[in-house]
């Protein structure tokens, strides 16, 4: 759930962990995987990386921000097509080198114009689209 006021939280306590204490672990590029989940219907819709910056932009914000690997600089999803993503939760997995983001789309989130980037199912060699 998102704050009201500041950061959105982040939420961690397995008992190998120091409780509570949210440690992100970057590779060595400095990025973490990241995975956007429609929070309403759990359809995953992208995956993209983060680094540092852009994990505080998305706390400070409630958007989704990223590190474009190709571009070498930080985006916000739908800075210029206004296709965003509302960043609703954030879960951290077990060696905190990954997030998903449940997220709150408004449109499309690929860049193709399908809603998912992942429209498509592997059939033996061959891609087919999903119905």
């Amino acid at each position: 759930m998102m704050a009201e006021m500041g950061k959105l939280p982040i939420v961690t306590d397995l008992p190998s962990e120091r409780p509570g204490l949210f440690e992100p672990r970057f590779d060595a590029a400095g990025l973490l995987t990241a995975v956007a989940v429609d929070a309403a219907s759990g359809d995953i819709l992208m995956l993209a990386h983060m680094d540092a910056n852009a994990l505080e932009k998305t706390r400070e914000t409630g958007f989704a921000h990223f590190h474009s690997r190709s571009r070498g600089r930080l985006w916000m999803k739908g800075e210029s097509s206004g296709h965003t993503l509302r960043v609703v939760e954030i879960r951290v997995d077990c060696d905190q080198d990954a997030i998903v983001l449940r997220v709150e789309p408004a449109g499309p989130a690929c860049h193709t114009g399908a809603q998912t980037c992942f429209y498509r199912v592997l059939k033996d060699d061959r891609l087919v689209l999903l119905d």
